[in-house]
């Protein structure tokens, strides 16, 4: 297994990898994905060869907050330590100073705990309207 910073796959790959792992995103609207990617600015990569197997991504300041947006690992690979690999990778980049932070998916919400992240309570959202 390679893991990469900063290399941010071509969109073919990343759709054919969220539709893979079971992560829910506009996996239809190439444009919309390709500027999700262009617009983040943390990218950790996984690779079995030449195929993506894992995907990090997140936007930070790197001084105080980092907000991992996605966490997507090829079914295949799951349950072998790479989406954990990869919030590793994203926990080093960001530093000691940065707070890691996430929304979860509800069918992964027993899944982050075990990497050491806490529930909070205190969060907010206003929806996406499309």
């Amino acid at each position: 297994m390679e893991y990469k910073v900063g290399t941010i796959p071509d969109v073919e790959q990343i759709t054919s990898l969220y539709e893979s792992s079971g992560i829910n995103r506009p996996i239809a609207d190439k444009t919309r994905i390709r500027n999700m990617y262009a617009q983040s600015n943390l990218v950790v990569t996984a690779w079995d060869g030449a195929s993506l197997v894992g995907i990090a991504r997140s936007l930070t300041d790197s001084c105080y907050a980092c907000y991992l947006s996605d966490l997507a690992v090829e079914k295949a690979y799951q349950g072998k330590g790479v989406g954990k690999k990869l919030v590793e990778i994203t926990l080093e980049a960001i530093g000691d100073q940065t707070s890691l932070i996430l929304l979860s998916a509800p069918s992964a919400t027993e899944y982050y705990p075990k990497l050491g992240f806490e529930r909070v309570e205190n969060g907010f959202i206003l929806h996406r309207k499309k």
